[in-house]
């Protein structure tokens, strides 16, 4: 019965040890010298370094006098750990037979790679920003190659083709993020991030194109100042990202929110051009704004929400502060920022829309006024003429000759 289990152990060690062999090599070239790499619930292998192969060696475990293994194993100068488990991992020792340190080896125990998650997006028109995060954390060193192709489109019965795979750079600053600069609007790209660790490597695939995946950064500068005079009304400012194309070429349109303090709902409007004035605060109570992008034309999504900036209006009244025109335009003019319109201490509703926009208005109106009395003129004139036409129809001369007796004519005489 004993040998037949000393025979079965030795046929477990040596399938574990070409199991090992086929999928573990040794030495394992990865991370810094004397430490190796082993996945739980797996054979491990750990070779001793400073002797030659098949040189027979003691191995101990770091500060524990137990012979793990001996040169009488036939092993040569590997330790097999027939199935790895946490509790095996630290600082393994192995001596030659004439009691000569050959080495130490450190073993770290860990998960092979899985497939990254892997995002992208552009702050503006000409460059794609790429990241990405382990989807299992594995607990060994880990490294990430990136790369991208332009997809072309195909000949025969292939739709699409691509182009020469090309490294996507690393930013230097943030490590699991890459960049395509220069990409092109209309065109695809298809990114590959592949996580490699000292067990494997695993590939994420993804197919992009700029134009879906335009989100612009927010909007920076928020200012939320009062009206005085107003107790209901603050004015908000704000700027382009300084990651955005400077317009007019290309640009943005912005949509505001804003809250009085300890109201849980946002009110929303979307503003022309870089301003607006709340007209509908609630006097004497801090309101939170935020302002947030999107592409004009409506090319991908809006951005994050900028910052919160709180603002409170003006608790004067309107009769005891009517500020002079020029002096409230001071105030609230931005030296970094473009001019703004001057705000009137008017009680209507500011309209502060841009005088393009008026111009355009009042050009529309007048061209309709035109058409509409031009079709009234028309109408007049072609009533007035069946009119009178049908009167001088009515008066032909000999028209009632037929209908009047002969005797009654003027100017006959009696017979």
């Amino acid at each position: 019965m004993n040998s037949s289990c000393s025979g079965l152990s030795r046929v477990l060690l040596a399938v574990a040890i070409a199991l090992v062999s086929a999928c573990s090599p040794c030495p394992q070239a990865w991370g810094p010298p004397g430490v190796q790499y082993g996945q739980p619930g797996r054979p491990v292998m750990l070779c001793c370094p400073g002797v030659s192969a098949g040189t027979p060696v003691y191995w101990f475990r770091d500060k524990e006098p137990t012979l793990l293994q001996g040169p009488d194993s036939g092993l040569g100068h590997e330790l097999v750990l027939a199935q790895a488990d946490f509790t095996d991992e630290g600082t393994y020792l192995c001596h030659t037979p004439d009691g000569q340190l050959g080495g130490t080896v450190t073993l770290k125990l860990g998960s092979p790679p899985e497939r990254p998650v892997v995002s992208c997006q552009a702050s503006d028109y000409e460059n794609i920003s790429c990241t990405w995060s382990p989807s299992q954390v594995s607990g060994l060193p880990t490294h990430y190659v990136a790369s991208y192709r332009k997809k072309l489109p195909g000949t025969g019965d292939q739709r699409v083709t691509l182009s020469t795979g090309q490294p996507c750079p690393q930013d230097l600053l943030r490590a699991a993020r890459c960049v395509i600069y220069w990409a092109e609007f209309w065109s695809q790209y298809r990114i590959n991030v592949t996580e490699v660790n000292p067990l494997g490597a695993s590939s994420r695939v993804l197919d992009v194109s700029l134009q879906h995946i335009l989100r612009p950064d927010p909007p920076e500068g928020l200012r939320v100042e009062s009206v005085p005079g107003y107790p209901r009304r603050l004015h908000a400012s704000w700027t382009y990202p300084s990651s955005w194309p400077q317009q007019p070429h290309f640009l943005l349109k912005f949509r505001l929110q804003y809250r009085p303090s300890q109201h849980p709902a946002w009110s929303t409007v979307e503003p022309i051009g870089l301003e607006e004035v709340i007209t509908d605060a609630v006097a004497g109570l801090p309101h939170a704004v935020r302002v947030s992008a999107r592409d004009f034309l409506d090319a991908g999504t809006w951005s994050a929400w900028s910052v919160e900036v709180w603002g409170t209006p003006s608790t004067g009244s309107l009769t005891n502060e009517i500020p002079d025109a020029g002096k409230l335009h001071t105030q609230l003019a931005d030296s970094t920022g473009p001019p703004r319109p001057s705000l009137q201490p008017d009680p209507w509703p500011l309209d502060h829309r841009d005088p393009l926009e008026q111009m355009v208005v009042l050009v529309s109106l007048g061209i309709f006024s035109f058409l509409g009395l031009a079709a009234g003129a028309l109408a007049l004139g072609f009533w007035l003429r069946l009119r009178w036409g049908g009167k001088d129809a009515h008066q032909k001369p000999g028209f009632l000759a037929s209908m009047i007796p002969v005797d009654k004519l003027p100017g006959t005489p009696d017979l």
